[in-house]
């Protein structure tokens, strides 16, 4: 039950960050749903495909689909009552990449699969939605242009799986692991935070 609840929580976040970046790009309300849709689905769909887990998991249960919907409503609401925070888009995808590595590594952890398949299913789980949204709305990946971002994800599955094996409770180190992502994160926006540079000569 909690992992469906952290699940619901991650499209619901996911899909106010889409519609952030939507509203951003200028596009009408359906490009808006549109857009919010296939980042709060896009690394889950990912996660279902590659692990073989059919139908997918908002087919299977229409409730995502509910939340996504509700959602968006309230992000449309929201940006028309009053001016979005400067960094809300940044913070909701931090939030959303962290809620969904961390489903994303408990599903395939379910599958008893190898620590290191779980850290890559966990990472493109969160980081697959949001590499749609922002070529979808043209703009240059995240993942690609601004500090810390796989990187983040890999460490906060890391530290949540080592916390388990130290003896942790599965939900203290399910927080414990997307607090690490989303402290990452943000010290990749605000801090400068990146990973060293490969220079190559010329």
């Amino acid at each position: 039950m909690l992992l469906y609840v952290l699940d619901l929580a991650g499209v619901a976040v996911f899909a106010i960050s889409g519609v952030l970046a939507a509203g951003r790009a200028g596009l009408d309300w359906l490009g808006v749903v549109v857009i919010a849709s296939v980042t709060a689905v896009g690394g889950g769909t990912l996660r279902d495909l590659l692990l073989d887990r059919h139908p997918v998991f908002w087919i299977r249960d229409v409730r995502y689909v509910h939340v996504i919907l509700a959602a968006t409503a309230a992000g449309i609401a929201w940006a028309q009552v009053m001016p979005l925070p400067e960094h809300a888009l940044a913070l909701a995808d931090a939030l959303g990449l962290g809620l969904f590595a961390i489903t994303g590594a408990q599903v395939a952890e379910d599958r008893r699969l190898p620590a290191v398949v779980v850290t890559l299913i966990g990472t493109m789980s969160g980081a697959a939605g949001g590499l749609m949204r922002d070529v979808f709305t043209a703009h240059v990946p995240l993942l690609l242009s601004s500090g810390i971002y796989g990187s983040a994800a890999i460490a906060g599955i890391v530290a949540y799986m080592l916390l388990q094996a130290a003896g942790t409770s599965r939900r203290w180190a399910f927080h414990v692991g997307v607090a690490v992502i989303v402290a990452l994160r943000m010290g990749g926006i605000y801090g400068g935070w990146h990973l060293p540079l490969l220079h190559l000569p010329a």
